[in-house]
């Protein structure tokens, strides 16, 4: 895994355990599931707008700052950057339509 990321899932893992009026990953786990989606769902739409501008910096700080809350997202529930990274991995050499329907089949078995 990318150093970068593997360092900053250790960090979002200690956050959990300081205090919410001293950081602001430990306050986004404090306030609960609900307000990181909200905060994924933001930068998600600021990212989009930095696209449709073609702003490249800014399109790199926007997914700079949605990757960290989906980091954050992946920490709250149990996970890491390895599980998504693992999964990159498994559609290598894989159709992504074929990988779609099999996704669709396990879901309506």
């Amino acid at each position: 895994m990318n150093e970068a990321l593997q360092q900053l899932a250790g960090i979002l893992e200690q956050r959990k355990l300081e205090s919410a009026d001293k950081s602001y990953v430990a306050s986004l786990y404090a306030k609960g599931l609900n307000t990181i989606l909200k905060k994924i769902g933001e930068e998600a739409t600021e990212t989009v707008i930095a696209a449709k501008d073609g702003d490249k910096q800014q399109i790199i700080y926007e997914m700079a700052d949605l990757w960290f809350h989906c980091m954050v997202l992946l920490a709250d529930q149990g996970l890491g950057p390895d599980d998504v990274l693992q999964e990159l991995q498994r559609r290598f050499g894989l159709s992504g339509l074929d990988e779609k329907a099999q996704r669709n089949t396990v879901k309506t078995q």
